[in-house]
């Protein structure tokens, strides 16, 4: 950092479905929501993050709420591009005579397409970067739970985001096989509102299937310490009438239990590509478990019985990504060869 430091400032932005967190200085500055509200008149931003989430499902036809990614990627260009900047505005609050050039590392899907890494680029480089790096996700992850990638001994993780779960082996500081599947936490929320309409006759929104899978979310039909019954209100789906269902963390193990299965085959699928000496590396070491779906109560007791292999969640599963593209940042020149 030399004389000039003050003119640019260094972000690593791990740009997700369901979160976008933003870290700089060694700081988790921005922690948010991915979703904007935007006036359908002027096509001005009105909120951004945790704000936005509480109009999503609630607003008139003047306010429009937009989540800009779906599985993992860009679906709408223009609202992410405002979102970004949005976000990096939060940081700079500060008032200042000119606003700094922006050196970003951005997190991406490991199955993106080039034209998905391209959409991540242009709206990087639209809300003001200058010099935008990219990194793979279950890269970053591994680097922030504090895993040598540079090691010849390999290691495996498991990402469960909000649009993707990122599997991938790596040794030698790349991905030696990967898969990204788009069953992740978005896919798990469909899930719970799909099973309510039709078990229990009640329509929800998204962010009460949300509040459902955070306090009775379960991947196992018997837990050790089992959450207590968490109770939903809504209207009958035929009388419109309201009605109060109390939701028990047996169902929704059971309502989720094919996604997960889903899971389980990906994490098999990887493992049959993986050489055999890496193999040998894995099951010594066990598989990581990062992202915010690796909170889901059961889930990585389920993953070891089913497959043989101890999984381990990282410590701050839902900061892991974020914490590994800010070392990322940090190191570019060491970790250049990681960068796209």
């Amino acid at each position: 950092m030399g004389l000039f430091s003050f003119l640019t400032q260094e972000i690593a932005i791990d740009l997700g479905t369901a979160n976008t967190i933003i870290i700089h200085n060694d700081k988790i500055v921005v922690d948010e929501p991915s979703i904007v509200a935007i006036d359908q008149k002027t096509g001005n931003l009105i909120a951004i993050g945790e704000k936005a989430r509480q109009m999503h499902g609630k607003t008139h036809e003047n306010i429009k709420t937009i989540r800009p990614l779906r599985d993992g990627v860009i679906a709408d260009f223009n609202a992410a591009e405002q979102m970004i900047r949005g976000m990096i505005k939060l940081i700079n609050n500060k008032p200042r005579l000119f606003s700094p050039s922006l050196k970003m590392v951005v997190c991406i899907p490991s199955g993106s397409t080039e034209v998905e890494v391209r959409a991540v680029r242009d709206s990087s480089e639209h809300a003001g970067g200058r010099d935008v790096f990219l990194i793979y996700e279950p890269m970053a992850a591994s680097i922030g739970i504090g895993i040598d990638v540079e090691s010849p001994e390999g290691t495996m993780i498991v990402d469960v985001g909000g649009g993707t779960t990122e599997i991938a082996v790596i040794a030698l500081g790349g991905i030696v096989c990967n898969k990204s599947i788009r069953i992740a936490g978005d896919g798990f929320t469909t899930d719970i509102q799909t099973y309510m309409r039709h078990q229990h006759n009640i329509k929800i929104g998204e962010r009460t299937a949300e509040d459902i899978k955070i306090n009775v979310g379960s991947a196992l039909p018997d837990l050790d310490e089992p959450p207590a019954d968490y109770i939903v209100r809504g209207p009958n789906l035929m009388t419109a009438m309201p009605i109060e269902i109390p939701v028990s963390y047996q169902e929704i193990a059971h309502c989720l239990d094919k996604s997960i299965s889903k899971v389980e085959s990906a994490v098999l699928n990887v493992l049959e590509q993986t050489p055999p000496e890496l193999y040998a590396d894995i099951v010594n070491r066990g598989i990581n478990l990062a992202g915010g779906g690796a909170l889901l109560r059961g889930l990585s007791r389920r993953l070891t019985e089913k497959i043989n292999i101890p999984f381990h969640v990282a410590e701050d599963p839902l900061h892991a990504v974020a914490r590994g593209t800010a070392i990322a940042l940090k190191n570019v020149d060491k970790f250049s060869f990681l960068m796209r």
